[in-house]
């Protein structure tokens, strides 16, 4: 059954420090901070409208959950709480900053049925930390990831690719370090730069050089990629899309079906690898159904990439394959 959030944001309250990047309020579209009775009359509505309440849950997602003043997050948390189990909601999902994670706060978001915490880590590389002012370093989210995990509490991971700093070598190493890590679920953010941020000042005076598009594509495919083999969920990679995001944006990584691209680069570095044979002129390879769309590409970008290279493919469904994909040479 699939997984669902009911989302509430709770934009900047519980932000020690002011990242780089960010802006909240253009990222989640919201700009005022939730009470207790704004969290019931959401867990209401959707406690009537949900099919099945019991694979949901609460999402409290926009600035650092734990961050916040200690009697606001627990007038929050007892107001989500009171739509947790009995035919309810499974549990409440929080997001934080891996700084303010400790044995003393997860016992009490344990009392509160706090069920999967994601970390903000955005990346394993303390010079991008310290270039884009995350305030804290990478053994933060060592440290908050194990302690997580000893508390029986589902660990999530959310990563921004293309930072300030940042380059083609040290996101393969952020996949490795994060796998190191084996969290339940990752979220990958490539990187928005919005205008009124200071990433946003960097980029505009020639400071901050991005990568091209199509490099942070092949490199997020292949964090699709890895984590999925090593047992990772990825349950989102682009943010989603948003009038905020595309009114404010000036440069970064955006697409409104960004997952789509990555997922169909995916399949043509498998398929190139499978391929890697100069002789092959012309084959048919065989996908499951429900991965037909993403191994054709976007527009069957894939067919007419492996024509430029002189190699004719026929990608076609097949409802009993044991392996992801089946290579026929013709």
């Amino acid at each position: 059954m699939k997984h669902s959030n009911i989302s509430i944001f709770v934009p900047h309250v519980g932000c020690p420090h002011l990242c780089a990047f960010c802006d909240q309020r253009t990222i989640s579209g919201e700009d005022k901070a939730p009470k207790a009775d704004d969290v019931r009359r959401i867990c209401t509505k959707a406690l009537s409208e949900v099919g099945s309440p019991e694979n949901t849950e609460i999402a409290f997602f926009g600035g650092s959950f734990t961050a916040i003043k200690r009697d606001y997050m627990i007038l929050l948390l007892e107001a989500a709480n009171e739509f947790v189990g009995d035919g309810k909601f499974r549990g409440i999902r929080i997001s934080t900053r891996p700084d303010y994670i400790d044995d003393e706060i997860l016992s009490l978001l344990r009392q509160y049925n706090v069920t999967a915490i994601e970390l903000g880590a955005q990346s394993l590389n303390d010079e991008v930390l310290l270039a884009n002012e995350r305030g804290h370093l990478s053994e933060d989210v060592f440290y908050a990831s194990e302690l997580i995990k000893n508390f029986g509490i589902e660990l999530g991971l959310q990563l921004m690719v293309g930072l300030y700093k940042s380059d083609i070598q040290k996101e393969y190493d952020n996949i490795e370090k994060v796998i190191s890590i084996a969290p339940d679920t990752v979220r990958i953010y490539p990187v928005v730069i919005l205008k009124g941020t200071k990433l946003g000042a960097l980029y505009m005076s020639g400071e901050y050089k991005t990568m091209p598009v199509q490099t942070v594509i092949d490199i997020c495919a292949d964090m699709l990629d890895a984590f999925e083999n090593a047992g990772i969920r990825v349950i989102k990679c682009g943010l989603h899309a948003s009038e905020f995001v595309e009114r404010d944006m000036v440069g970064g990584y955006y697409h409104p079906a960004f997952r789509e691209l990555c997922e169909g680069i995916r399949f043509r570095h498998l398929f190139e690898k499978a391929l890697d044979d100069s002789d092959i002129k012309r084959a048919e390879i065989k996908v499951s159904p429900k991965d037909l769309s993403k191994a054709l590409g976007q527009k069957k970008c894939n067919i007419d990439y492996f024509k430029s290279k002189g190699i004719d493919i026929r990608i076609t469904p097949c409802s009993d394959l044991d392996e992801k994909f089946r290579v026929i040479r013709n």
